[in-house]
């Protein structure tokens, strides 16, 4: 039996059993909050509605809402650069933002260039590219460390140079030219060398909001873990399926059901595509904590 008739495509039973719009409402979600966060954005400079004045690093929205990057504005500091009472506000703001909802919220629900990287992967599965060059997801933290001593040593932002969200975002108002080659690359790099390559072992950015996000307590739960079938759908379109197995597959005393991983991105992939509906959205103290081994659902025979 061929590879293709193991199994239905990714998926696949949670459309059959929760129909298409249930089994893609947080993906749908994701795309309307990053699009829409874009769109506010181009819409001073390409039509002249300055709603948000400003970019991802620093934006002041209808001259009240003062927002800055943490990551940025950390440079600047490594940098030698203090940011002005406004730019402190804006950080301060920020940072109770992902430490409440979870720092790689930003990678999943607002970076632009997730929406590049997921469509690598995308196309990766349709054409069934498997295998692949692999680098430790420890590298982005030391990239990070990198960024910062950089920024130290040159008295510039340091990332800011090459990141592609910025590179993206100025390209989209004053024209890609040599944007499009960064963009590319990382299209080009999760797509044929590294699955989720860029988002889960190189990106610093990400390494940094999962430090910022590492006690937040909005969490991916499994309280229905016991129901898993044992389809692999969620590990298939987690961005980092290595933090689902504790919560999953936890067996014995003391493992909740709660993914406490600092580097889960809050996407809600795992609960749009489970057809059985194992996870939710929940809150890191309610994980009680397993007192037996979990007893394997066995699928259904059809």
């Amino acid at each position: 039996m061929s590879q293709v008739a193991h199994k239905k495509r990714i998926g696949a039973e949670a459309v059959e059993s929760k129909g298409w719009l249930r089994a893609h409402k947080w993906l749908i979600l994701r795309r309307l909050s990053q699009f829409g966060i874009l769109g506010l954005f181009l819409l001073g400079p390409l039509a002249g509605l300055w709603i948000v004045k400003g970019n991802l690093n620093y934006s002041h929205t209808l001259g009240v809402l003062p927002l800055t990057d943490p990551y940025v504005a950390l440079q600047a500091l490594f940098a030698g650069h203090v940011p002005e009472k406004l730019g402190l506000i804006g950080l301060a703001i920020a940072l109770i933002f992902y430490l409440l909802v979870g720092g790689r919220v930003y990678c999943s629900w607002v970076c632009p260039v997730n929406v590049v990287t997921d469509a690598a992967g995308w196309l990766r599965d349709r054409l069934g590219i498997k295998g692949a060059s692999s680098i430790s997801r420890n590298t982005r933290y030391w990239i990070l460390g990198m960024t910062l001593l950089g920024s130290a040593l040159s008295g510039v932002v340091l990332w800011e140079l090459v990141n592609p969200v910025s590179m993206l975002h100025r390209g989209l108002i004053f024209g890609m030219g040599a944007a499009w080659t960064v963009v590319v690359a990382v299209f080009l790099l999760d797509l044929f060398v590294m699955n989720r390559g860029w988002c889960g072992r190189l990106c610093p950015v990400g390494a940094f909001y999962s430090l910022v996000g590492r006690w937040s307590p909005l969490r991916i739960s499994a309280p229905l873990r016991t129901a898993c079938n044992d389809c692999m759908d969620c590990f298939e379109v987690c961005p980092e399926p290595q933090v689902i197995r504790p919560a999953l597959k936890g067996e014995g005393k003391g493992v909740g059901p709660v993914i406490l991983a600092p580097s889960c991105t809050n996407c809600g992939r795992c609960i749009d595509v489970c057809s059985k509906e194992v996870f939710t959205y929940g809150l890191r103290f309610n994980n009680p904590a397993s007192t037996a081994t979990l007893v394997k659902v066995q699928p259904e025979t059809k």
